[in-house]
């Protein structure tokens, strides 16, 4: 079975060491953990129907194309994630909770028609009881509003909180239920996804989850964290992953297109979406196209590094060749053990004039990428192999100066708060032996 999966021979490997050294134990954790099959076929039947009825279709007349430079990377993103570009008449960074949730609590307010959100976390703590209590008023008033929650990453959700939502009138659907099919639970495979598209009209996407962890207003040591609004076309691009998700959870269909009325804007993005049911991994394709491409900079931020052969040949090559390349992560993240796999990457990266910066301050949660002034990405995609192939995510790519520049803004006032890995790194041998064990998992992380 192991064999015949599709998958780096690193992970194959890593699972045939594992359940050779651990016979019992490791036949657990692949049994548990390992690469599950998805309804593929349904996926690709189902992303296709919602295609011909869905926004992309009526959109077809006004598909943006990109600056010239930008022709090929467009391309890739079409070809792998099948959604093309389109344009926004309002692209706004929001930094950290506070301000995030703000704005989308603003939007739902305003909503008259339809209000959809999709999460990884949503936590029954104080943010989350106040977004609760205003989808309840909304769906009261008449607008319908569609809840779609990861059923792992939001377990903590029972019916004593979600019942007034449902007395109200919201629709909500849970993610990939945990509970053991034939005796194997979804455990990857999760939607890791933060969507929140209020009439057609405006969007949300980025890294900041419904939990009091995510706002300092409420919790001082909250992550800091980084979240994009969208008002424009590329709006119906994040409903259209929306859809497609609550299709494939409740089977819901949704109806024929209306004509887009969205007022074209000066900003051209790209939503991409990928998970397990595309074996072209094209949020993953795009981060090594666009590291490839650069020729002055590549600033990466990420609260999970753990990459593949292939990710630091990418970022290793750039550093090389002149490109300023920088990398910053966490000091310490809310996961042991992937921090300590991400420090087993620093000696090659500094080694080869990779600038790695660890943020101090709070929690980082950021998931950005910028490259020169060409290229800017912002999502819910970690640099890690679970949101490359086991978890679906978003993530949106800007196309110009105007993303890159406002990312890299926000890049180097972290930069205040961050110290930088020095060479050579000074770590006891029980250290250096931890960050090796935790670098064997990472085909797992």
């Amino acid at each position: 079975m192991i064999i015949w999966q599709k998958r780096a021979p690193i992970a194959t490997l890593s699972w045939i060491l594992s359940l050779a050294a651990l016979p019992y134990i490791g036949l657990i954790i692949y049994y548990v953990f390992g690469p599950q099959k998805i309804k593929r076929r349904r996926m690709r039947r189902v992303a296709s129907k919602l295609r011909l009825t869905g926004g992309l279709a009526a959109a077809a007349a006004n598909d943006i194309t990109p600056p010239v430079t930008a022709v090929q990377m467009a391309k890739l993103g079409t070809a792998t994630s099948y959604l093309p570009p389109a344009s926004c008449s309002r692209l706004e960074i929001l930094v950290d909770g506070g301000a995030a949730f703000s704005a989308i609590f603003t939007a739902i307010e305003q909503a008259e028609h339809s209000v959809h959100l999709e999460y990884y976390i949503y936590e029954p703590d104080h943010i989350g009881l106040a977004l609760a209590r205003l989808l309840a008023r909304k769906a009261q008033e008449g607008v319908k509003v569609r809840l779609l929650i990861d059923a792992l990453g939001s377990k903590r959700l029972g019916k004593k909180f979600l019942g007034p939502m449902l007395n109200a009138g919201v629709v909500i659907a849970f993610f990939h239920h945990t509970t053991f099919r034939k005796f194997r639970p979804v455990i990857n495979m999760r939607t890791h996804r933060k969507i929140v598209v209020c009439d057609d009209r405006i969007g949300f996407t980025g890294g900041i989850n419904i939990t009091d962890e995510e706002d300092e207003r409420i919790n001082p040591h909250a992550y800091h964290d980084l979240h994009l609004l969208l008002e424009g076309q590329a709006v119906e691009r994040l409903q259209q992953v929306f859809w497609e998700d609550w299709f494939y959870t409740t089977g819901e269909q949704r109806q024929a297109a209306q004509t887009l009325t969205a007022t074209p804007g000066d900003q051209i993005v790209q939503v991409l979406q990928s998970g397990p049911d595309n074996e072209l991994a094209p949020i993953y394709r795009t981060y090594l196209a666009t590291i490839n491409a650069a020729q002055e900079r590549v600033w990466l931020t990420t609260p999970y590094f753990v990459p593949d052969e292939a990710a630091m040949t990418a970022l290793t090559s750039a550093a090389l060749r002149g490109v300023d390349v920088r990398v910053m992560v966490p000091r310490k993240s809310d996961s042991r053990l992937v921090t300590l796999a991400a420090r087993s990457y620093f000696e090659e990266l500094t080694q080869a004039g990779v600038q790695v910066w660890e943020y101090t301050t709070r929690m980082l949660h950021s998931k950005t990428l910028v490259v020169d002034r060409s290229y800017a990405m912002i999502g819910t995609a970690n640099f890690d192999n679970r949101s490359f192939r086991l978890n679906f995510e978003v993530s949106v790519l800007g196309y110009g100066e105007y993303l890159a520049d406002r990312l890299a803004i926000e890049f180097e006032k972290d930069l205040e708060h961050c110290v930088r890995v020095g060479r050579p790194r000074k770590i006891s041998k029980l250290e250096a032996f931890g960050e090796a064990c935790a670098r064997l998992c990472s085909p797992l992380l």
